[in-house]
């Protein structure tokens, strides 16, 4: 394979900035298709051409592609100010246009890359530039207030915020080291915290973050805006489907941050894209993967997926290469069968093609919360049953913010000390009389849970606001109690994400949870269980239990809160799974 690199081509914004941005062409004149990614984390960087996740480039080029790849505004080698989000879709759509005017390029674009890298697919494509054909984001959302920053149900994603926003703070100070400003200390200060989350989550308020929002202004704005506002409406192109007319190619995993939002935009895509081939078009890939780096051979201490479960076996590569050839190039004859859907099923840890997401033969069933009132901890009475309860009852615990329950494995983009993102057990933080667990009895056959997971919960609080998670578990037989999806509901956000509402101390109140989304057998001999407290920290940041602006509230505001959890025939709280009932789930 023979190919041309232009470096650092300076490609003009419609404002007169010129952002970096290399070419890798195939040997030749042309014109050949082009397929773009932009990105915050250095064009140059190796991590770009190695990163299991994404596409092989080296393959792109032998295929006939121009790869290019650009440095968005005010990182690395292009000019600006890094701001999260502000110019990418007026940047991507200059981008694009330019292209397309380029001798080498036949006018059709696909885009490409994870995490950032597909928030900018996003934002071009609402623009509708005219020579974008397709796109394909890895781990990526097309509503950042849902995924990463916040989550569907209100509470701030601290973990995100804070780490990812840490990293892009040094990457912003480090420019300006260079060039012979700033001083070197907030570095350190910096870096302190990346190497010990404690230093970096714990103090508070959340708020006070100097050297973070100093170099990263954007940090403090999103702490600023705790609802759905503008500030978020602006920048979600999910909100605008009917104005995006490509098709996209979408990555996810299962412990994925992005996970549940990835699902989202493939099903609101599939419903609402602006056109026929918008709606067609889509193409979603699921593996038992996490967003940290490395973490693609599916292993994790806790559990192991198999050889069958590496990104290298999902053959990534191959999927983008097959996915831009019919929708690039046009060529209609290239193999795009019936089956929009891939999924890892976890449990039988195999790979399965789908008609569509959700599973067309999904059978939402209810299992409900039982018991006397003494579900906390594993060891207590909590009951996890198809059938309904004929008693009332309430479990009580105590939630206090300075005692958070801490994050284990899941959803989460970094991981606290000891921890790590992904599959992992359990059991340590099941002793606590703050989580209550609800389980099923001993699996006699085999159970599919494949979709989203939703839990209804009937609950009081003593606090005039406080949060409810939800975490579905599969019991293995040696005691492993390995998470497979989590989440939370800030309790103000229970009607509106954008007009908060506080709670009547000891009135009962239903909240609806989105655990999101996972694809697990449990077994024989396994056992399903739910568990519910008001912490998941760092994963969310902790509810102050106040009532007022939780990303001020110091150390001197933090309150206790008695919540309670109400089950019985009057108030069904209850976890509404997705049963997939096949026959050769059963075998």
């Amino acid at each position: 394979m023979s190919f041309v690199v232009d470096v650092d081509v300076p490609v003009p914004m419609s404002d007169g900035v010129a952002l970096a941005t290399n070419v890798w062409r195939p040997e030749g004149p042309g014109p050949f298709p082009a397929l773009l990614v932009r990105t915050p984390y250095g064009k140059d960087d190796a991590g770009m051409y190695g990163n299991p996740k994404l596409p092989d480039v080296f393959a792109l080029v032998a295929a006939g592609y121009a790869v290019v790849a650009q440095d968005v505004r005010g990182t690395s080698r292009s000019p600006g100010t890094f701001v999260p989000n502000a110019h990418e879709g007026s940047d991507g759509a200059d981008t694009l246009a330019w292209l397309a005017e380029q001798s080498w390029c036949d006018g059709a674009v696909g885009m490409w890359g994870g995490s950032y890298m597909g928030f900018t697919q996003w934002q071009a494509a609402v623009r509708s530039a005219p020579a974008l054909r397709a796109i394909a984001p890895v781990m990526s959302s097309a509503d950042l207030y849902g995924a990463p920053w916040y989550s569907p149900g209100g509470a701030l994603s601290q973990d995100a915020v804070l780490t990812w926003g840490t990293l892009s703070a040094l990457r912003n100070l480090r420019r300006d080291l260079a060039a012979g400003q700033e001083d070197p200390a907030d570095a350190r200060v910096l870096l302190a915290g990346l190497s010990d989350p404690r230093l970096l989550h714990d103090p508070l308020p959340v708020a006070n973050r100097g050297a973070l929002t100093r170099y990263l202004p954007w940090v403090g704005e999103v702490l600023d805006h705790p609802e759905r506002d503008a500030f978020w409406q602006d920048v979600a192109a999910i909100d605008r489907c009917a104005s995006i007319t490509v098709p996209a190619f979408q990555v996810g995993g299962w412990y994925d941050v992005f996970i549940g939002e990835t699902v989202r935009a493939y099903t609101m895509m599939r419903h609402h894209g602006g056109s026929a081939a918008a709606r067609d078009g889509q193409r979603l890939l699921i593996g038992p993967w996490c967003h940290a780096d490395g973490a693609d051979l599916g292993t994790f201490p806790d559990r192991s997926f198999g050889l069958g479960g590496s990104i290298k076996a999902a053959d990534v590569t191959g999927a983008h290469l097959r996915f831009f050839d019919r929708w690039v190039r046009g060529r209609t004859e290239t193999p795009d069968d019936a089956n929009r859907v891939r999924i890892f099923v976890m449990g039988i840890d195999r790979w399965r093609d789908e008609l569509d997401w959700p599973l067309p033969d999904t059978r939402y069933t209810e299992f409900f919360l039982a018991g006397d009132g003494r579900a906390n901890s594993a060891t207590g009475d909590g009951i996890l049953t198809r059938d309904t309860p004929s008693v009332e009852a309430a479990d009580t615990f105590l939630y206090d913010p300075r005692r958070p329950v801490p994050t284990l494995g899941g959803t989460v983009l970094a991981a606290a000390p000891g921890a790590y993102p992904g599959p992992a057990d359990q059991a340590a933080i099941e002793t606590r009389e703050d989580v209550l667990c609800f389980t099923t009895a001993v699996l006699d056959r085999p159970v599919e849970v494949t979709g989203h997971v939703t839990l209804v919960l009937h609950v009081s609080s003593s606090a005039p606001d406080t949060d409810f998670t939800g975490k579905l578990v599969d019991v293995h037989p040696d005691g492993r109690a390995i998470v497979l999806c989590e989440g939370i509901q800030r309790a103000r956000y229970r009607e509106s994400l954008t007009e908060p509402t506080p709670l009547a101390p000891g009135t009962v109140y239903e909240l609806t949870i989105d655990l999101r989304v996972t694809s697990n057998v449990f077994l024989p001999g396994h056992r399903i269980r739910l568990e519910v407290s008001s912490s998941n920290f760092p994963r969310y940041d902790r509810n102050t239990n106040t009532g007022r602006v939780i990303a001020t509230d110091g150390e001197d505001d933090l309150a206790i809160a008695v919540n309670r959890v109400h089950h019985g025939p009057t108030r069904p709280s209850r976890l509404v799974l997705p049963l997939i009932e096949r026959a050769e789930v059963l075998v």
